[in-house]
């Protein structure tokens, strides 16, 4: 769904604004999701604080501007975002390769920033097998995007809410479905050319919320847990489920989202 839009290197972006406050939250998607996966966030949260989320490059609504995608890039994307709603502090929740690219605001522009979280997302580089997996990944979406995304998307769930989480799983693959070619794989370009950010952790002067999802096959539970220990302030929720806990385990997360956000702006 078109929201509200702006320019950026002369290339359509999505958001969606909503809420009141001083405190501002902003939700950044996954890979192959986009904006309206936290529509139950603003339900949840709009009468409360301020809700920004914003459809990243290449995905929903907001078009393809490079052929890589690359965190740098989105990040200044959110940069202009911010700065045309006038949001000068902000705490921010990154899903997966959202997590990527809020680390690297996080780098570019610590300034905007209360806390953040990592939200089923790893600090580290990709290894040479994560790349390669990752260049097989562009290859079979260029050949039969379908077969990509209705192998992938059930694997994002924990083997046992695959049935129960079966209308969700619908949805997460006609939003896959409705992302173009070219904008899954400057998103995977992206993520195979991004630098290992653990030193933006070292560094981190505000908290950060890590959260993990025991049965994740996506972003390694060990890697995510030592890099935990990282930041000068950090807290970690584990949970049972995979790697989509917004989803597995909404009501958690919800409430604890909210009560970060508070954290944050009370320090």
């Amino acid at each position: 769904m078109l929201y509200n839009t702006l320019k950026f290197k002369d290339k359509q972006i999505n958001y969606r604004c909503e809420g009141k406050g001083e405190k501002t939250l902003v939700l950044l998607h996954g890979f192959m999701n986009n904006l309206s996966v936290w529509d139950k966030y603003f339900e949840a949260y709009k009468d409360i604080i301020k809700v920004l989320a914003i459809d990243l490059i290449g995905h929903g609504e907001s078009e393809v501007v490079q052929e890589v995608s690359s965190m740098e890039l989105q990040a200044d994307m959110i940069k202009e975002v911010l700065d045309s709603l006038e949001i000068k502090k902000c705490v921010m929740v990154g899903h997966s390769m959202g997590g990527m690219v809020t680390l690297c605001f996080a780098e570019k522009y610590s300034e905007y920033l209360q806390g953040y979280c990592l939200l089923h997302s790893n600090a580290m580089a990709d290894n040479p097998k994560g790349i390669e997996n990752r260049k097989r990944a562009c290859k079979i979406v260029n050949d039969d995007k379908l077969k990509y995304i209705v192998d992938f998307i059930p694997n994002l769930f924990a083997p046992e809410n695959i049935n129960k989480f079966d209308k969700e799983i619908q949805i997460l693959k006609n939003i896959a479905l409705s992302t173009s070619k070219e904008g899954i794989i400057a998103a995977q370009l992206g993520m195979i050319e991004r630098r290992d950010r653990r030193d933006v952790l070292e560094k981190s002067q505000v908290p950060v919320l890590f959260i993990i999802g025991k049965k994740d096959i996506r972003a390694d539970v060990l890697s995510v847990l030592a890099t935990s220990s990282l930041p000068n302030f950090s807290e970690v929720l584990m949970l049972d489920c995979g790697h989509m806990s917004f989803i597995e385990e909404e009501k958690i997360i919800k409430i604890r989202l909210l009560s970060f956000v508070n954290l944050c702006f009370e320090i």
